[in-house]
């Protein structure tokens, strides 16, 4: 058995094929990756190259790319990690300074052929892991299994996501199981048309620039730190040129102009479609351009035989936002985080309870300007 010296041998491992070794390789330049990726069947857009370019030109973070590879050299999995720094002062789980897959990422983890190919990539994980002084491993993923019986890997359990199920067959529009929320959104989206909105993708850089100016107004009002331009100018470049990523704006036209209202960016991957980011404005409301912008995209991927579209996590407590991601027909889906070192359970819950000092922050924080507010959010993703 020829194993890369630097994974343990187990009795996990010892269940491993002849000739497989763990190493490193670099998506962009082994084309192995990104096939691997394409073919295997729980891979997400997460894992392809061009997200993992996306946040490489973000923050040019250190990075780890491990591959489980045959004697032949072909691929038995992959795994993608990222090094952070962890917020200044705080060695919290979830603050301080990681190896994860992947950070300011919803889900990654390990792709692997086999359990034992899976074990020695987590192995080798947990190995780099220990390397670094209080470094704490960190995989996310759906799979409330993944740690494969691997010893000092804990489970716990996070967020939500919400996932509408579609027919996977193409040319089948979308529809609704619940009958009173099917009439709901087709009153807000007949309003939306009756004020002459419809959705549309973007098409230019400068269209994006505009919803990017909405992205940040929007962060500001949800006191939520908010990700760099040239973060999103990266899915622009790498991700929409291959049909993964999309715009949809919602645009009001009248007589002599047309006033873009707000746009949610989604992900196409695989069978799914991915609600990844959103804006609107607050005036606009009224308007309705988050309702016909879901339901064209809901549609979209219904008609085009995708088989989910996932409207993404919700925080624990905030049951207006479990609403509208529920009337769309979602279905809630468990979301998990393992660890390695474990820690007590009660430091990965969140406390929805508002302090008071929490809200003067959330005061201070809705009246500063955009320009410092998009300084403040660039500089807290950077140790994230």
């Amino acid at each position: 058995m020829l194993l890369n010296p630097s994974v343990p041998v187990s009795s996990s491992v010892e269940l491993l094929s002849p000739n497989v070794k763990i190493t490193e390789i670099d998506p962009w330049k082994d084309p192995r990756w990104e096939t691997f990726v394409l073919h295997h069947p729980e891979a997400t857009v997460y894992h392809h190259p061009a997200w993992l370019g996306a946040l490489r030109r973000e923050y040019q973070q250190r990075s780890l790319y491990l591959a489980c590879e045959d004697a032949e050299g072909r691929l038995r999995g992959v795994f993608p990690l990222l090094y952070t720094r962890g917020i200044p002062l705080s060695r919290g789980p979830l603050t301080g300074p990681r190896l994860a897959s992947l950070p300011r990422t919803p889900l990654a983890g390990p792709l692997a052929l086999d359990p034992p190919a899976l074990t020695a990539l987590l192995l080798e994980a947990q190995r780099r892991a220990s390397d670094g002084p209080s470094l704490r491993l960190q995989i996310k993923a759906h799979a409330d299994d993944l740690s494969n019986g691997v010893p000092g890997i804990a489970k716990k359990a996070w967020r939500q996501t919400y996932v509408v199920p579609l027919s996977g067959k193409p040319g089948l529009p979308y529809h609704n199981p619940d009958s009173q929320n099917r009439s709901s959104i087709k009153r807000a989206i007949n309003k939306a048309i009756a004020s002459g909105v419809r959705a549309r993708p973007a098409e230019t850089e400068e269209e994006l620039r505009i919803w990017y100016r909405m992205y940040l107004e929007t962060m500001r009002r949800n006191f939520v730190p908010a990700r760099p331009w040239r973060f999103f100018l990266a899915m622009w470049e790498l991700m929409r040129p291959l049909d993964m990523m999309r715009l949809l704006l919602a645009e009001q036209q009248t007589q002599d102009s047309a006033r873009i209202l707000g746009g949610h960016i989604f992900f196409a991957f695989g069978s799914t479609v991915t609600y990844a980011f959103g804006a609107s404005r607050a005036e606009d409301f009224a308007l309705r351009p988050n309702d016909i912008i879901m339901g064209q995209a809901i549609n979209d991927a219904s008609m085009a035989g995708y088989r989910f579209v996932d409207l993404g996590e919700v925080p624990e407590g905030d049951d207006n936002l479990a609403r509208f991601k529920t009337k769309w027909g979602a279905e809630a889906v468990r979301m998990y985080r393992y660890y390695a070192p474990d820690f007590p359970d009660a430091e990965h819950g969140s406390d929805e309870t508002e302090s008071s000092a929490m809200a003067l922050a959330k005061k201070v924080w809705s009246h500063l300007p955009l320009t410092v507010t998009s300084w403040l959010g660039d500089r807290i993703y950077a140790y994230l």
